[in-house]
């Protein structure tokens, strides 16, 4: 069994003449990207790696959910501007020592995959993560695998 986490980068700032890959967190997203990865600590949420598309605000995302799983990460540029194969060949090539992964990247490509996954309908809000349970011991099998949706938790979660 493999679990996958799927991440939308936090809220970022898009200032004067800066070109989309350098955009950087607003005080908000830095705010919520912790707290976020403190929620799925709290349940006791396992993440092996962490990988991340190398824009500026996805990894700055990234780096803030590693810090407090304590938790290595690496960058992949197909996770910049992402399609569902992006994504799938990615997951293929993962090693199979790596059970749980959290994947961080850009709408509207991770709203897109995560919604080829399962019938459950997702739209990742900045900052949000959604998982599944994939029914595989290798991520070489995981188009034919059965894929559970688990759970889906927004920043809202904190605003209620």
């Amino acid at each position: 069994m493999k679990t996958l986490l799927l991440v939308r980068h936090s809220k970022s700032d898009w200032p004067e003449d800066m070109d989309d890959f350098d955009r950087p967190l607003t005080e908000l997203g830095k705010t919520n990207a912790p707290k976020m990865a403190r929620l799925l600590k709290d349940k006791s949420v396992e993440i092996d790696t962490f990988i991340s598309s190398p824009a500026k605000r996805a990894l700055h995302t990234c780096e803030l959910f590693s810090e407090v799983f304590g938790k290595p990460y690496s960058t992949e540029k197909t996770l910049y501007n992402p399609r569902e194969a992006s994504f799938e060949n990615l997951i293929y090539s993962l090693d199979d020592s790596i059970n749980s992964v959290a994947l961080f990247s850009h709408n509207n490509g991770i709203s897109n995959f995560a919604n080829s996954l399962t019938d459950e309908i997702v739209n990742l809000p900045t900052s949000g993560v959604v998982a599944y349970q994939i029914d595989c011991d290798k991520w070489s099998d995981f188009e034919m695998a059965k894929k559970k949706f688990l759970y889906f938790y927004s920043p809202k979660n904190f605003n209620q």
